[in-house]
This record gives structure tokens, C-alpha cells and sequence, in this order.
């Protein structure tokens, strides 16, 4: 579904915003409404980094799903402000690329779910490796549509790139997150011919919540109670690669982390997704451990996490890479110096680079059959 127009958002929030108290401003001039709300939400920034995280947010939860835009679980700036007529250009699809959008690759509770497919606009005359991308939103929002952005440069490489809807967990509760995505591949094997993919060289990658989605694929094949019935029952849903971007592991752990102790309230993004609090769904938790499925032949994993994320520790991505080492896997953990949960920092040509490389290494041309 996608969000209203700001201004429509704005005055349909007006009653609600009143409603609980939060919001109203004392002068009564006539104003942007969008910059007057992101100066309220500005004063929820308790340590003045520019960024409202879910935690500091003093509005009503559901509303900060529908302010933040990108999903990332932030809110800055950048979701205050709508694209202008001299940006909407750059949103083309470039020239040397293909997009086939809502394509239908499953069922779960009883709909359609979709992706977006980025293909190169010249056939290759062989088999193409697939990257696949899982968007993030604390599993209760957000898009595929920002993934085609995510795949154009590596289908430039030679890829196809896949992004992928799930259910939210306002929808459905966990595992329903983890059938979808392994609908998804199993989708992309058996269309394999029609789509020119080589079917042992399927990739996938995510940021926060896919992040954590995207590992949980990386360790759970063979998994039977989380293939879901979504469809394409005869394919396999393993992948041969993941690159996980701050995604949380452990939740158990999370929620006793100093700093962090509010991911265990009934409100938040964990609980909603288990279905009740994580310390009181403890077997809820383990299940959506991709640690707990870890193993020797599982895929490379390339890991990367800011060092001073607010939002998920720096110790979900460690425990991973612990759990992956020690099982003997090809696995990469990379801590950014200063950066946040997603930012700038994550789009410097040298991270870019490093995950191009991961991915050419492991399932491109230059991976060693």
C-alpha cells in the first residue's frame, strides 16, 4: 500500500494529533504543515544526533509508521519532504536497465504477494546470477520499492536483482516474514528459464529488519517450518550468499542490552513481531535466531554494522559472526566507525564497493565454481 501525499497525510493526522495532545501549535498563522510537524517531532530528539528513533518518539506508535517513509526506522528530515518536479527525473528507471514491477510470486494469508524484478535491458547469452533484496521498517513498515535503487548497480554487473514484499507484522506475526521470503525464492527457481537465472547463484541481501530476514535465509535451509505454503512447493529455498546490513539476530539479547532495554515493551518492533514480548516468548525468539540454525554449510556471509547504532546493537551482528566462524563459514564482519543505524556512512564508495566484491567473489563471474 502506498502512503498518501504529505499534505493529505497532514490533514487527515490533525484529529489524531489533537486527539492525544501531541502536536498542536500555539500559533495559528497559516504554515507548511510538514515543516510545523517535523519541528514537533524534532523535540523528541533527546541526544540531539538529528535523528527521532522509534524510542524517543513521544507520538503514537502508529503514527510514526506512517512518518517514516524510508522505512529505516528513523525519522529525519528526509521524510519531511516530498520530491519536486527537478527531482523526479533521476526517479526513471535508467536506460540500461529493465524493471518488471508487481510481479506475483506467492500467496500469504490469502493474498498476492509481489516483487519488483531489475533486469538487464540486453539478454546475456547465459545463465545470470540474482541478487535479491529485503527492505527494512522494523518488520511493521516500509517497501520493496526502494530496492530497485539497491540493485541497479549490481545488475549493471550482471545480475538479475529481485526486490520483495512480506507481510508486516501488523499483518501477521512471525514466521510469516521468513515463508514469504523463501516463497520469493523458491518463485525465482522455478521461473529460473523465463527470468535467465542461474539457480546455484542466487544472492540476497537487506538492511535492519531484512537484514535480519536475509541472514535467517542464509541459515535456515532445509528448514521445514519455515518454508510456509506460500507456493512453488517443489523448489528449494536456500541461497548461496547474504549480505546483512545491521540486521538484528538475537532477541533475547537485544532486549537486555544496557541502553536498549525498550525493545521489550509490549510497543515495540520485537514484540509485535513475535506476538508478545520477547522475554515472555522466549521459543518465539529462538526460532526467528537465524544463530540457532547455524551451520557448516551454510553461504558467505558479508555483515556490516554501525558502531554506534541506537536502534540494534552492534552485538547482534558480533553474535552472528561468532556463531558463523565458529561453524568454519566464509564470513565477513565489518563495524563502521561512528555510523548509526543506516546514514551516509553505509553509502560511501568504499562500503558500496565492498559488497559489489562480496557478491562478484561469491555467486558473479569472479566466484570459483
Amino acid at each position: 500500500m502506498q502512503r498518501p501525499h504529505w499534505l493529505a497525510l497532514t490533514a487527515a493526522l490533525n484529529i489524531t494529533l489533537a486527539t492525544v495532545g501531541w502536536g498542536q501549535s500555539e500559533n495559528p498563522a497559516p504554515r507548511d504543515p510538514r515543516s510545523a510537524l517535523f519541528e514537533r517531532v524534532q523535540r523528541d530528539d533527546r541526544n540531539r544526533d538529528g535523528k527521532v528513533t522509534r524510542e524517543e518518539f513521544q507520538g503514537p506508535p502508529r503514527l510514526f509508521d506512517r512518518l517514516d517513509r524510508d522505512g529505516d526506522g528513523e525519522l529525519t528530515s528526509k521524510d519531511f519532504v516530498m520530491p519536486t518536479r527537478r527531482d523526479r527525473p533521476a526517479m526513471k528507471t535508467p536506460d540500461d536497465v529493465q524493471i518488471r514491477r508487481d510481479v506475483t510470486f506467492g500467496q500469504g494469508g490469502g493474498r498476492d504477494l509481489k516483487m519488483h524484478l531489475v533486469l538487464p535491458k540486453q539478454p546475456a547469452d547465459k545463465p545470470l546470477p540474482c541478487y535479491v533484496w529485503i527492505h527494512g521498517g522494523g518488520w511493521m513498515s516500509g517497501s520493496k520499492d526502494g530496492g530497485v535503487h539497491q540493485l541497479t548497480s549490481i545488475v549493471r554487473d550482471g545480475f538479475v536483482g529481485a526486490t520483495i514484499e512480506y507481510r508486516l507484522s501488523g499483518e501477521a506475526t512471525f514466521p510469516a516474514q521468513i515463508e514469504d521470503c523463501k516463497c520469493a525464492i523458491r518463485y525465482l527457481r522455478a521461473h529460473a528459464k523465463e527470468y535467465n537465472i542461474d539457480v546455484d547463484r542466487i544472492a540476497v541481501g537487506g538492511s535492519s529488519a531484512g537484514g535480519h530476514l536475509a541472514a535467517l535465509l542464509g541459515t535456515s535451509a532445509g528448514v521445514a517450518e519455515l518454508e510456509g505454503d506460500g507456493g512453488w512447493a517443489d523448489q528449494r529455498s536456500d541461497v548461496q550468499a547474504v549480505v546483512d546490513l545491521y540486521g538484528p539476530t538475537d532477541l533475547i539479547q537485544f532486549v537486555q542490552t544496557p541502553g536498549y532495554e525498550s525493545h521489550a515493551r509490549p510497543s515495540s518492533p520485537e514484540t509485535r513481531l513475535l506476538g508478545g514480548e520477547v522475554l515472555k516468548h522466549l521459543d518465539a525468539a529462538k526460532k526467528a535466531n537465524p544463530i540457532t540454525y547455524v551451520g557448516a554449510n551454510d553461504p558467505p556471509f558479508l555483515i556490516l554494522h554501525g558502531s554506534n547504532d541506537r536502534t540494534v546493537p552492534p552485538n547482534q551482528s558480533e553474535a552472528i559472526y561468532k556463531a558463523l566462524q565458529a561453524a568454519g563459514v566464509d564470513s565477513q564482519l565489518h563495524l563502521i566507525e561512528g555510523a548509526g543505524h543506516g546514514g551516509p556512512e553505509f553509502g560511501k564508495p568504499e562500503i558500496r564497493a565492498m559488497q559489489r566484491e562480496f557478491l562478484l567473489r561469491t555467486v558473479g563471474d569472479k566466484a570459483t565454481p
